[in-house]
């Protein structure tokens, strides 16, 4: 018998457009969980959600293991986790009635849960853990099997006495993260996970986080966990454990999946240096903002650590539109970052919001033009999402009907009432794909005119891509049309 039973509710099953993407990657706040938990002599067992087939998949593990705690702890540093997609929650809400059949105990550790405590509690669960989690769970699952501690004492918790919800004081934030052991990935069937990457995508990838929080007001951004703040690993630490999984477990590649990596000054400079050191270089994506990586040498410093594509948040063309969100940066900064990262040899990647309130035809053309210009390895499409706890969603609060979360990645349906009716920005995600596309292909084109001995697999398939969105572009910027002149839009 383990101690503790630890899942997610993250299936990528339930996700069609991850799931046909096919990039899985274990939960690496629900690792962290179980790590501290381990360190302090805890047995963990982890009946890990992200490539299981339904809710069911914690039925084994709850009947065979007679675990006394069961945590259900969302990672963290997943933005669809984030997103509290609502076929997630479903799942969350059935094994959580699952494991209240089995065990003392019922603990629920994510974003979803933090912003509605008290679904939850009505189906089962004993206890939701709010804000940063690791040190509350552990004192939480040390209350719970020994009685050592009164639950009220304990910071971060949500709970139910007689029916009545109650929430202890909030949680501090840890500043020193490298006191955090590293994530108990010995819990992981990787052989799993290798085989899925190495079938869709010739590679293995793993995920790493080295910091928490953001101090940016993107007034879209949800930060119900970590607030305003930015607490960071050292360069030191960070290396280490890129040497610890290059020699255990030898990814092919890693998904660094901070908010902002290398946001303090010199970081990324230094852990360029620390991983030369250590001969512990992996190829790796990361993501930042624009403004940052205009700041003196970061970019090749970036190359030199081993940064093969950096994801920005471009979100629109349009300057008024990012005035709007916040942002806090430029279209030209934009541009130049996208040019300069080009230039050293670093796949770019967009972030793209539409649906903003306020956008205009003018702002999409924009964003469009924008993308046609700066020739973006890959682009991320999605209409604004409204989060609780965000400006954005207080902006919008009295216009949201009773589907307040998307079903799953793909739904993209505008949750309040936008510029153009909901069809409408589906059909533009699907012509601003194509016309993307096109303009690689078109690009790639010309590159082979100039010099047809650079022909290669890549050029290829480019080529190819953009014969397969010709045909699609002008069926969908027909439908687009039709939106127009059929007055589907909103006045």
């Amino acid at each position: 018998m383990s101690d503790v039973l630890m899942t997610h509710s993250y299936f990528l099953r339930f996700d069609p457009k991850e799931h046909r993407a096919m990039m899985p990657y274990a939960p690496l706040g629900t690792l962290y969980g179980a790590a501290i938990l381990k360190q302090n002599g805890y047995s963990v067992l982890l009946a890990d959600s992200m490539l299981a087939n339904s809710e069911n998949h914690i039925l084994p593990y709850l009947k065979k293991h007679r675990s006394p705690v069961f945590v259900l702890y969302d990672d963290d540093f997943n933005y669809l986790t984030k997103m509290c997609l609502h076929r997630m929650r479903r799942a969350a809400l059935n094994m959580i009635r699952m494991a209240k059949q089995f065990c003392r105990a019922v603990i629920v550790h994510g974003s979803d849960s933090t912003d509605h405590a008290k679904e939850y509690i009505e189906s089962g669960a004993d206890y939701i853990i709010k804000g940063e989690a690791e040190i509350t769970l552990l004192e939480l699952v040390k209350s719970v099997l020994s009685n050592d501690k009164p639950v009220p004492s304990i910071p971060g918790l949500v709970y139910a006495t007689n029916g009545v919800v109650k929430e202890t004081s909030p949680r501090k934030i840890l500043k020193d993260l490298d006191s955090l052991p590293f994530p108990a990935r010995e819990l992981v069937d990787w052989d799993t996970y290798r085989s899925r990457w190495i079938h869709r995508h010739n590679h293995f990838s793993m995920n790493v986080v080295t910091t928490r929080g953001c101090p940016f007001h993107c007034t879209w951004c949800a930060k119900p966990l970590y607030g305003q703040v930015y607490h960071s690993r050292t360069p030191e630490n960070v290396a280490e454990e890129f040497l610890f999984l290059k020699k255990n477990y030898a990814p092919d590649h890693i998904w660094i999946c901070d908010d902002i990596f290398g946001l303090k000054p010199g970081w990324i400079q230094s852990f360029t240096d620390e991983i030369r050191q250590r001969n512990a270089q992996i190829p790796f994506k990361c993501l930042s903002r624009v403004d940052l990586l205009l700041r003196g040498d970061t970019i090749p410093a970036l190359k030199s650590a081993g940064c093969e594509t950096v994801w920005v948040g471009a979100e629109s063309g349009s300057q008024k539109i990012l005035d709007a969100m916040e942002k806090g940066t430029t279209v030209e900064q934009i541009y130049a970052a996208n040019k300069k990262l080009q230039q050293e040899g670093i796949r770019t990647a967009f972030f793209i919001q539409y649906g903003y309130p306020g956008e205009t035809s003018e702002d999409i053309e924009k964003t469009i033009r924008m993308i046609k210009d700066c020739k973006p390895d890959q682009i991320g499409i999605s209409v604004s999402y409204p989060l609780p706890g965000t400006k954005f969603y207080d902006s919008v609060s009295d216009q949201l009907s009773e589907k307040t979360n998307w079903e799953d990645s793909q739904d993209l349906a505008l949750l309040y009432r936008g510029t153009f009716v909901p069809d409408f920005y589906r059909t533009l995600h699907k012509v601003t794909h194509s016309r993307h596309r096109i303009s690689l292909g078109f690009a790639q084109a010309r590159s082979v005119i100039r010099n047809p001995a650079q022909t290669n697999k890549k050029t290829l398939r480019s080529l190819a891509s953009a014969g397969y969105h010709i045909p699609r572009l002008l069926l969908h910027s027909m439908i687009l049309k039709y939106h127009r002149q059929k007055a589907n839009v909103y006045e």
